[in-house]
């Protein structure tokens, strides 16, 4: 797939997940729904492998790495983020996620040496200046020790999540397959929500709603098999960086969603806050030097 797809793939799917994850709270518990959600979706991606024969076999290098990405990017930050939207609305939860952008750009820099770029820092600037705007008026109503909990938590997914992309970056570097890492991790991360769930005392109860199955194979099949594989690819190609980008768009399709299904309603400051997210993503992921050259403003000479 060219780097637009797997970016619109992605950006689209993990839109609507923010609305989906709602449909999993009431009887089953949050660690637990991370569970099952990783867990259906490992498995998925570890059967197409062996109908694929991808390669299964992992070095010791290799499988530490896997299991860092699992446990961080599937496991902790998830449990994370279903227990921050038990204390804060999911729009918010969304703005706080696009903070991964900032832990991206700064993770690539400390640990690769990756200079950040001037595109880069206006980008994502004006990425997280939209997001703030649109959402602005959820985070003036933040009151109380549990919006603020819902907050650490929030703030914590983003950060955890962005080390797993650095580290996923970093199993790329190594060539290991990127299917089969995504399948073992997700493995991984769903038991490590499993285990924390036993340890804590809590119900492994599954709900038996038709909302909730609905929402727990939308979560595994394309939240999570399709939108994670597409993501990766792209992080593979394009660096964590520039990656994690998808992070600002993706609260603008929640807020589209939200209009649609929650009455969200469209204010200035909203359209302000688009303008400055899509702006930042044309900068990002533009080649401006290309265009430069193709308006005459920059000079095509070495």
């Amino acid at each position: 797939m060219p780097n637009l797809a797997l970016y619109l793939l992605a950006t689209l799917i993990w839109g609507s997940t923010w609305l989906a994850i709602t449909f999993q709270y009431g009887v089953t518990a949050a660690s637990a729904s991370v569970a099952y959600r990783f867990l259906l979706a490992g498995l998925l991606i570890l059967l197409w492998c062996i109908a694929k024969r991808e390669r299964l076999r992992l070095s010791r290098r290799e499988w530490a790495g896997v299991a860092g990405q699992g446990s961080l990017m599937f496991g902790i930050s998830y449990m994370l983020v279903y227990e921050a939207e038990l204390h804060i609305a999911s729009g918010l939860m969304a703005v706080l996620n696009s903070s991964m952008v900032v832990f991206n750009l700064l993770g690539m820099r400390l640990v690769f040496g990756k200079a950040v770029d001037g595109k880069s820092r206006l980008g994502a600037g004006l990425g997280v200046l939209g997001i703030v705007l649109v959402f602005w008026p959820e985070l003036n109503t933040v009151h109380g020790s549990s919006a603020w909990l819902g907050i650490l938590c929030g703030l914590g997914a983003a950060l955890l999540a962005s080390a797993g992309n650095i580290v996923a970056q970093h199993n790329r570097h190594l060539g290991t397959p990127l299917l089969p890492s995504i399948g073992y991790g997700m493995v991984i991360g769903g038991s490590l929500a499993l285990l924390y769930t036993l340890l804590s005392g809590q119900s492994l109860v599954f709900d038996t709603r038709p909302a909730y199955i609905a929402s727990l194979l939308y979560l595994a099949v394309f939240g999570s098999v399709l939108a994670f594989a597409a993501y990766l690819t792209l992080l593979g190609r394009i660096g964590a960086g520039r990656a994690g980008y998808v992070a600002v768009v993706v609260p603008i399709i929640a807020l589209l969603l939200s209009g649609w299904f929650e009455g969200f309603v469209w204010q200035v400051h909203t359209v302000l806050g688009i303008a400055c997210a899509v702006v930042g993503n044309i900068i990002m992921l533009a080649d401006l030097g290309n265009w430069g050259r193709r308006l005459g403003l920059v000079s095509s000479s070495r």
